[in-house]
């Protein structure tokens, strides 16, 4: 649209509802039901979980809110995802709640503050886009939320201010919600709050059951969404149409990836957290496919296959990923309880370091390549096999190191073991052969109390085995 000089634009009207519309709007609405909603069926296991958080701060209130939608652009948002910490001991994915723990005489008392749903009783429904039932679809109100997550007190969020006013000195967890951090002192005045994050990250530490059959679960439809991706192999044209593939499925059985995608092919799988996935695919390349199903519990697989695009790995190919392989058996005998954390990375390291001696890439012994001053061997691995995994896909991040990375592996633990290697399109110092190739491999483990289980062995990972299932896979329609 253009103007003439000295013009002005036409006048735009605010659009506003009159009030015969308003009227109108609010009549003849099927009264809502008075049956209050069943209790989450984990409820038990959730009121469990606040108890054990409670046992370690008598006498303090804990303040949980699970965070806000976040912006995307302009007014749009991205799909709001509930902080697993409130989560993890209420059950509730709604977003802006707050969980305040209050003790009483029989531990804490739960008080859960959520957005009140006056229903067809206020305009709102249908004024408010962004929480309107029209708008954004109906929620729970505070007594159907009190039932529902069995809390023993559930209040409006307006009501929040003013009842934290009465604990100046409750412990926060900080960072996902602004207007929760306001309502306290700054978080570098208060090592209180680390305290209670810190908490939070080493209760997670180890999976109860609830938490194991979920992952079981989100494992299983990965798997079904790797299967989807191997079938697309022989039209898809690009890395972007495999993430398209896989995130299908994501959607389809669960809530979504539990993080960005890798699908790497080629030397981008040389690159450790490539997510662009803006390349092309060529039938002589390998595809490395990092990626996991979150189911609507919220937790998340973690897994990685390196799949050759034609069905058939190269001579130079099964090379490094039987190298890979042999390191990712060596990490998993050392997944038991009582070791410590990293010594399933230092089992792997080992293989690999060996390897790259036998195939001429290191010059020097694998002794001297696993020196604590020289580790030479990380020029083609970078990092190390393992991380906890559950609600988040590096959970328990807040846990102290002395307990989690330097702690000992103890039963309930689940952690990913992925050793790879790395050998980039430029590096001189491996045989042109090699270069550009990248391998990872990875399984998610629960230690148990002999051991350990792979909750992903169903996904095949042996050389021989990846072809078997690829052209199994690709013989499904």
């Amino acid at each position: 649209m253009t103007f003439l000089k000295d013009s002005k634009p036409p006048a735009v009207k605010e659009t506003v509802n009159p009030p015969a519309l308003l009227e109108f709007m609010m009549k003849d609405w099927k009264p809502q039901s008075g049956a209050l909603p069943k209790s989450h069926r984990h409820a038990k296991a959730f009121r469990e979980r606040r108890a054990k958080l409670g046992k370690l701060f008598p006498g303090d209130v804990l303040v949980i809110p699970t965070g806000h939608e976040q912006v995307r652009a302009n007014d749009t948002h991205f799909r709001f995802r509930a902080g697993s910490d409130f989560f993890w001991l209420t059950g509730n994915l709604e977003p802006d709640c707050v969980l305040v723990m209050v003790p009483s005489a029989t531990g804490h008392d739960a008080h859960l503050f959520v957005e009140p749903n006056p229903g067809r009783t206020s305009e709102t429904f249908y004024t408010d886009r962004k929480k309107g039932e029209l708008w954004v679809g109906p929620r729970f109100g505070v007594v159907q939320s009190c039932a529902h997550f069995d809390v023993e007190f559930a209040h409006g969020l307006p009501e929040l201010p003013k009842f934290l006013e009465k604990y100046p000195l409750s412990r926060v967890l900080r960072g996902l919600s602004p207007s929760v951090d306001a309502l306290r002192m700054p978080s570098h005045e208060r090592p209180a709050d680390k305290e209670l994050a810190v908490a939070l990250g080493e209760l997670h530490l180890c999976k109860d059951a609830i938490e194991v059959a979920e992952l079981k679960k989100v494992i299983a439809s990965t798997k079904r969404g790797f299967e989807d991706v191997i079938r697309s192999l022989g039209k898809a044209k690009s890395e972007r149409e495999i993430e398209g593939h896989f995130t299908f499925r994501a959607r389809l059985e669960g809530n979504d990836v539990g993080y960005g995608t890798i699908a790497a092919s080629g030397a981008h799988a040389c690159i450790l957290h490539w997510t662009h996935n803006d390349g092309a695919l060529r039938k002589q390349d390998l595809l490395l496919l990092d990626a996991g199903v979150e189911g609507h519990a919220l937790y998340t697989a973690d897994i990685t296959r390196t799949l050759p695009i034609s069905g058939k790995f190269s001579k130079e190919q099964r090379e490094i990923y039987e190298l890979v392989w042999a390191a990712q058996q060596a990490a998993f005998e050392a997944v038991k309880p009582g070791n410590d954390f990293m010594e399933p990375n230092r089992r792997a390291m080992r293989v690999l370091a060996e390897g790259l001696v036998k195939l001429g890439i290191l010059q020097v012994s694998a002794e001297v390549a696993l020196e604590d001053q020289k580790q030479f061997y990380k020029r083609y691995s970078l990092h190390n096999v393992s991380h906890m995994l559950g609600l988040d896909v590096h959970d328990c991040a807040k846990a102290r190191q002395e307990v989690y990375r330097y702690g000992p592996l103890q039963p309930g633990m689940v952690l990913t073991v992925e050793p790879g290697l790395y050998f980039q399109e430029d590096d001189l110092t491996v045989p042109k052969k090699y270069r550009g190739i990248g391998v990872r491999i990875e399984d998610d483990l629960l230690v148990t109390a002999k051991g350990f289980q792979n909750l992903s062995k169903d996904i095949p990972s042996e050389a021989a085995a990846v072809e078997k299932w690829m052209k199994s896979a690709r013989g499904k329609r």
